[in-house]
């Protein structure tokens, strides 16, 4: 067996893997012996069967997984030893040649890999973004006024509120509710600077291919292009979030993980009213979510995401910035 290398760019890798008709021909005896031992032909015991007759049944398929198994394997294990930093998984090559499937043939399987690229993100003071202070919108709040008056003139057993009282809850929502909006962008805004700052490239045409064979069974080749600036934009953060938790020493440890579970649980239980859970319901839920593979890598970006953004707020210079509603959602 052989895998020789041909460097298409700095992102693109063609892997060719060669197999010779020794590497398999072991293999592959040893799996017609186990289908000799379990199959049953009629006009034969169980297991007597001839090895010409499992071959004449069963070549084809045999053959086929044989050889996928075994470039598998060599593969993964030529990734792994020579610490080839890939994106998604490796795609029949473009330049595969035309196989002919037959036993005791050598056979060439080509791939196509797209690789990470090796980024340099220095988060420093001079880094500035700005954090918008949002002023409110004297026609909105006076809509929202008028709403919240309409709203409690009509709530039956209601106490009457003062036009003092509805400006004050409405200011105090306003104020709530840019406060949220002004969090979101700054987050959006420190994720652009630092993606932009780094200068990431990624190999498109690649993931746009595995993204579609990858997801054949779910979505379209036009669904997968619609959506891929959204998930190429993520993807760049998710590896420009990687280098500074490198780079800055951070580390999720298991402690943040259950941290971060048990402010979800507590969240989800008080969407529903619940705001006082009992610490061995918290407790069950919380080592149910630790036991599920998917809320793990969802908790862990999630942690990962708040310890990269803390470095960078107490890092860079975050500007503070006042802005009316209406020009902030021009932004």
């Amino acid at each position: 067996m052989n895998i020789t290398e041909k460097k298409i760019d700095e992102l693109n890798l063609e892997l060719s893997v060669e197999i010779a008709a020794a590497d398999y021909a072991e293999q592959l005896e040893k799996r017609y012996r186990e289908l000799k031992h379990k199959s049953e032909f009629k006009g034969f015991r169980k297991g007597m069967a001839p090895i010409s007759l499992i071959k004449k049944v069963y070549g084809d398929q045999v053959l086929s997984e044989t050889l996928n198994n075994l470039v598998g394997q060599q593969l993964d294990s030529y990734i792994s030893e020579k610490k080839l930093n890939i994106l998604g998984e490796p795609l029949p090559g473009e330049n595969q040649p035309e196989l002919d499937w037959k036993e005791g043939a050598d056979f060439t399987f080509v791939f196509d890999l797209g690789l990470a690229p090796e980024l340099s993100v220095e988060v420093v003071k001079e880094d500035t973004i700005p954090s918008y202070k949002i002023t409110p919108d004297a026609a909105e709040k006076k809509k929202m006024v008028e709403n919240y008056k309409e709203y409690w003139s009509k709530k039956e057993n209601a106490e009457p509120k003062t036009d003092e009282e509805i400006e004050k809850e409405v200011s105090e929502n306003l104020e709530r509710q840019y406060e949220s909006e002004s969090a979101w962008r700054l987050s959006k805004d420190i994720r652009d600077f630092y993606v932009k700052k780094s200068g990431v490239a990624l190999p498109e045409t690649f993931l746009k291919r595995w993204l579609t064979a990858a997801n054949k069974e779910k979505f379209s080749a036009e669904e997968v292009e619609k959506q891929f600036p959204g998930f190429l934009e993520d993807l760049k953060w998710q590896l420009v979030r990687g280098t500074i938790m490198k780079d800055s020493g951070l580390k999720v440890e298991e402690s943040d993980l259950k941290e971060a579970a048990q402010a979800y649980v507590k969240y989800q239980y008080a969407m529903y009213g619940m705001s006082d859970i009992p610490a061995d319901v918290l407790d069950n839920v919380v080592a149910d979510m630790m036991k599920d593979r998917n809320q793990i890598s969802r908790l862990v970006e999630q942690v990962e995401d708040n310890k990269v953004m803390d470095k960078i707020k107490a890092t860079a210079t975050i500007k503070s910035k006042k802005i009316s509603a209406a020009k902030f959602r021009e932004l």
